[in-house]
């Protein structure tokens, strides 16, 4: 079947719809976690691990307080990875010489790499009000109503560069990332499927254990930078003049190495029953459209 960027468009927005839903709550907990004071001497810290920041959530919040500030990335999420598997979809057509061609793994990964690069000028934005939204949240002072609020302050005070503050972060982030999360994909489909079939015809548990581990293979590249670029994205104004070599340096000196893996629970929790969603929801997406408008 000749590879469509259009289809790729709308599954993969519908993907990420189901991708929100699984993986908000421990998002949250993440964000929370990454972010919280460090403890002076013989206090003990906010949240102990992963766990127990949820059980603080729950216990103060309720079931609600773990899909605070979903709307944002309902709204960004779906155009996100609409262009995402849209910016796949073309870096694997580009790379193909007639519709039929086979990529090997490092076309493949070329081809995520593109996407990871059409994700981040959508995502810098939506990541930054994100991480300011629930960090406001966990620490009681209100200065933003919601995301246009965050928008118009943010613009006000430091320009369109306010709004995109940390965009060399997220591209840091997303462009190797997104090379390793759809080689992995189209690796572990290749790998379960049985002799003679097709990888379209994968089985749902198939598909579900190709996406949640495409998803990890993608947070374990994507962490350390994401560790770096909470911090930078929350910082006050001016507190790293150097960009992420300060945020890097400090983090290395106050916390070592580890801290650069910091949420690595809640994220490792989080990327599989997401991204298993998420391809999950983008196949069934993709046979539907397959059958609608198979000329597409």
């Amino acid at each position: 079947v000749a590879i469509s960027p259009g289809k790729n468009f709308f599954a993969g927005g519908f993907g990420g719809v189901c991708l929100v839903f699984a993986g908000h709550p421990l998002d949250t907990i993440k964000v929370r976690i990454q972010t919280m004071p460090v403890p002076g001497p013989g206090e003990s810290p906010l949240y102990r691990g992963t766990f127990d920041c949820f059980k603080q959530t729950l216990a103060k919040e309720g079931f609600k307080g773990l899909y605070k500030g979903m709307a944002a990335p309902i709204i960004g999420v779906t155009p996100m990875f609409a262009v995402c598997f849209f910016g796949f979809g073309l870096g694997k057509k580009l790379q193909q010489k007639t519709p039929d061609d086979v990529l090997t793994y490092p076309q493949l990964f070329a081809a995520g790499m593109l996407s990871g690069v059409f994700t981040t000028a959508i995502m810098a934005p939506g990541e930054r009000i994100k991480c300011l939204l629930q960090i406001q949240a966990a620490k009681g002072e209100v200065k933003y109503a919601g995301p246009m609020d965050c928008v118009k302050q943010l613009y006000k005070e430091s320009g369109i560069r306010g709004i995109y503050r940390g965009t060399a972060l997220t591209l840091m982030r997303d462009v190797p990332a997104s090379g390793m999360y759809f080689m992995t994909y189209e690796w572990l489909k290749r790998l379960l499927t049985p002799e003679g079939k097709s990888p379209n015809e994968l089985s749902v548990p198939s598909v579900l254990f190709a996406g949640g581990m495409a998803g990890i293979f993608n947070w374990a590249v994507a962490i350390p930078p994401d560790v770096l670029k909470s911090r930078f994205q929350t910082a006050p104004e001016g507190k790293y003049p150097n960009g992420f070599r300060d945020v890097l340096r400090e983090l290395l000196r106050e916390e070592g190495v580890a801290s650069l893996y910091k949420g690595f629970t809640a994220v490792m929790l989080r990327a599989f029953p997401a991204n298993a969603a998420c391809f999950l929801g983008f196949e069934m997406a993709m046979k539907f459209l397959n059958w609608a408008a198979p000329g597409l």
